[in-house]
């Protein structure tokens, strides 16, 4: 005769099992959200890095080291007479009056090398500096003024501590002798760091020194207004067509799928259609603005279209209903009711596109705006670079000093993208609506 097993006692097994899988399902919860963040705490240490590591080696760059000098505006040594006027102002020798300062400033030195050792401790553009503040100041002409010169950029360098005076003579740009005389010249406080307002206000130079990035930031604009006023258009009718118009067939299948796939393109692809269509065979010139915010039209597209469509999805049936209800056309119920509401997520995705065609740099080398141009852009058929090609060449360049300028252009890059992306979330929180 069995006995039998009381329920409490048969089920105490099955709910032990139970509690084990419970127990084996939080543990696992609770290493996938360590992993996960591990996984944020790792991204936010080497992004924290790459920032560290720009700011590192650009803020360097917004100061700049000056020499003061005695500048005796001398007619004679400049070359000008009779009575000077602005011609004569603009034609002067002003680089032989910084010598003879340079010359007063260590009399000691006789021999033809040293001096021109001596020469080489300031800017090869100070005699352009002082032909703009002659220009400015006409009346400083027979007069001495104590003038901030820029220094070269292998004097920069030594100054901000990029290279050490310890090293051998050999190991370094600076001979014992120039380091000497800057030392001396420091001693007296006539070296100085002060803002570097040529890194904002000038165009490219080969010179460091001179080098700043109003003309690749004039160019980036210029191509950003071409980009967008070809883009927005062309990408909003384009999503209102799809999404409000278009009957749902194979061919608009076919669109979908091939404007979801451009934007997954690779960005030089781009570049070598503008190259191919706009440049070869409409004829149109090369490194300009026009054809850059073209490619750049062609590279944004997508990303227009795409969350121009959702933001329309978003919007509620029942605002479509109210406007048809009360006698609206189908024309007007989208622009005066559909569109409006679904605007802000148009705008939001707009300035996250144009974000991203203002770091682009591919697609605008190919159609050559990787060219060294100094002037200021004046339109969009001028020449003109951009900002992430002017970070690019000036990575390229062998000079020391251009390192620290291409850290700070890409600070000043990263400023405008977090600008734009910042106003992209401004615009999305103060116009959304909930339903």
């Amino acid at each position: 005769m069995t006995t039998a097993v009381p329920t409490s006692a048969a089920g105490e097994p099955r709910k032990a099992a139970a509690d084990a899988r419970v127990r084996r399902r939080y543990r696992a919860e609770r290493r996938f959200r360590a992993y996960g963040l591990i996984s944020v705490a790792t991204a936010l240490c080497f992004l924290a890095l790459l920032f560290v590591t720009i700011v590192g080696k650009g803020y360097t760059a917004f100061t700049q080291t000056e020499i003061l000098l005695p500048i005796t505006f001398d007619p004679a040594v400049l070359g000008i007479e009779g009575a000077p006027d602005t011609a004569k102002l603009g034609s002067a020798d002003y680089g032989a009056a910084v010598k003879t300062a340079l010359r007063a400033a260590f009399p000691e030195l006789t021999t033809r090398e040293d001096r021109r050792a001596l020469y080489e401790i300031v800017s090869g553009s100070a005699d352009y500096e002082l032909r703009a503040f002659a220009l400015r100041e006409p009346a400083v002409i027979g007069t001495t003024r104590n003038v901030w010169l820029p220094a070269s950029d292998h004097i920069d360098v030594f100054i901000k501590g990029h290279m050490s005076g310890s090293v051998a003579e050999s190991d370094r740009q600076l001979s014992d002798k120039q380091v000497a005389w800057i030392n001396s010249l420091r001693d007296k406080g006539a070296v100085a760091r002060h803002f570097n307002w040529r890194f904002f206000v000038n165009g490219d130079s080969r010179e460091p020194e001179q080098a700043g990035i109003l003309g690749a930031v004039v160019g980036s604009f210029l191509t950003l207004v071409v980009t967008l006023v070809l883009a927005f258009p062309i990408g909003v009718m384009a999503a209102v067509y799809l999404e409000e118009f278009a009957p749902k067939n194979l061919w608009t299948d076919l669109i979908e799928v091939n404007i979801n796939n451009l934007a997954a393109v690779p960005s030089i692809v781009f570049g070598l259609l503008g190259l191919a269509v706009f440049i070869n065979f409409f004829g149109l010139p090369r490194s300009a603005p026009l054809v850059g915010g073209m490619v750049l039209a062609l590279l944004v597209l997508p990303t227009i279209i795409i969350t121009g469509r959702a933001a329309l999805k978003s919007v509620p049936p029942s605002i479509r209903e109210a406007a048809l209800g009360i006698g609206a056309s189908h024309m007007q119920m989208i622009t005066h009711h559909v569109l409006p509401v679904a605007m802000p997520g148009i705008l939001t995705g707009t300035i996250i596109g144009m974000a991203h065609a203002l770091g682009e740099s591919a697609p605008l080398l190919m159609v050559g705006m990787v060219a060294f141009v100094v002037d200021m852009p004046h339109g969009v058929f001028d020449p003109a670079t951009v900002l992430p090609v002017q970070v690019y060449m000036w990575a390229d360049s062998p000079e020391r000093a251009f390192v620290e300028r291409t850290s700070a252009a890409i600070l000043v890059l990263l400023a405008f993208l977090f600008v734009m992306n910042s106003l992209a979330i401004f615009l999305r929180h103060k116009f959304e609506r909930r339903w």
